[in-house]
């Protein structure tokens, strides 16, 4: 058992330096790989700043173009929308005009007959009595002041005959 860790003994101590070799050609390649990618990193920003701007202005372009198409297919579909919601206003509006005159000449009508029922005279009889007053004016002009004094001296006998004819008429509707 003495010799086996003697040979075991004299592995190692070989052994050490070839290790601290690979661990040095270790470090050294992991060094290396760091700075390459240190390396590839200052390049890419490099290219960015230099492509940067124009990759923004590029993109600035893009999406110019993208919302003019936008505004263009909503800016249809809103003129649509606009004369569809005009033209249901319109027809809302004729329907209520419609039935506001309906409404209006029906209430007219009935109007017109409580005022007949209870003997107010319509226009067609007032206009009728404005004729007649008219006619009857135009004649006493004509007559003359000699024949309004007579009529003036006959008035008072009329208004005496009125009175009693209305009387007579309130008694027998009592």
């Amino acid at each position: 058992m003495a010799k086996f860790k003697k040979t075991a003994s004299k592995k190692t101590a070989s052994s050490k330096p070839d290790l601290q070799a690979q661990a040095d050609k270790l470090s050294k390649s992991l060094s290396e790989s760091a700075q390459q990618i240190w390396h590839a990193g200052v390049g890419a920003f490099a290219r960015a700043q230099a492509e940067g701007g124009k990759l923004f202005e590029t993109l600035v372009k893009e999406g110019l173009n993208l919302e003019q198409t936008a505004r263009k297919i909503a800016g249809g579909r809103a003129d649509v929308v606009r004369d569809a919601v005009d033209q249901r206003v319109e027809q809302a509006r004729g329907r209520a005009t419609d039935t506001w005159d309906r409404l209006e000449k029906v209430f007219e009508d009935r109007v017109q007959r409580a005022l007949t029922k209870l003997g107010v005279p319509g226009r067609d009889d007032l206009t009728d009595l404005s004729k007649r007053v008219e006619a009857l004016t135009a004649e006493l002009r004509r007559q003359g002041p000699t024949s309004r004094k007579s009529a003036a001296a006959k008035a008072p006998a009329k208004k005496a005959v009125r009175k009693s004819a209305k009387k007579a008429t309130a008694k027998r509707a009592r």
